[in-house]
């Protein structure tokens, strides 16, 4: 678990190291996604929720990750010029997040009759199966969803290293 603050110093170090000036650095609200690269703003952000549960090496990668998409440039999406461009820099990761998400901030709580429970930070707008029941549509594996208050005392303990 990283504190905030350090994860702010290195990614600016990293951002001082490998793109020019314009570029600058924001924590985001992102529940699901650990970073983005804003293109037309010229700003790369981390989710605050996801960085402070994660480790400084976690950090460091999805900030690599971030960069080599600002240096690739639009276009390149995660493409072979935008893997190019993230091995040069040293980052080892794949090309999407797969780690830990937070959960403890998704309003919807979705509950399959075999008892999996599914998160979602939007409410559904049409019918969803479990997809640990059937990886396609089956009816018989319903989501019955409901609403949960997340409080500010939620959001704050979400931001807090453990």
């Amino acid at each position: 678990m990283t504190d905030l603050l350090d994860v702010r110093r290195e990614a600016e170090a990293l951002m001082a190291a490998h793109l020019d000036g314009s570029w600058t650095f924001a924590f985001d609200n992102a529940k699901r996604r650990a970073g983005a690269c804003d293109y037309t703003r010229q700003r790369i952000t981390l989710s605050r929720y996801l960085s402070a549960r994660y480790d400084a090496e976690t950090n460091r990668q999805t900030m690599l990750h971030e960069i080599a998409h600002a240096l690739a440039g639009a276009r390149a999406g995660h493409g072979a010029a935008w893997k190019r461009t993230a091995r040069e820099l040293g980052y080892t990761g794949g090309v999407t997040h797969r780690g830990e998400t937070a959960t403890e901030l998704a309003p919807w709580v979705g509950v399959c009759p075999a008892g999996h429970v599914a998160y979602r930070h939007r409410r559904a707008t049409r019918a969803t199966s479990c997809a640990k029941c059937s990886p396609r549509f089956d009816e018989r594996f319903l989501l019955a969803w409901t609403r949960r208050e997340i409080t500010p005392a939620t959001r704050l303990a979400a931001m807090t290293p453990r």
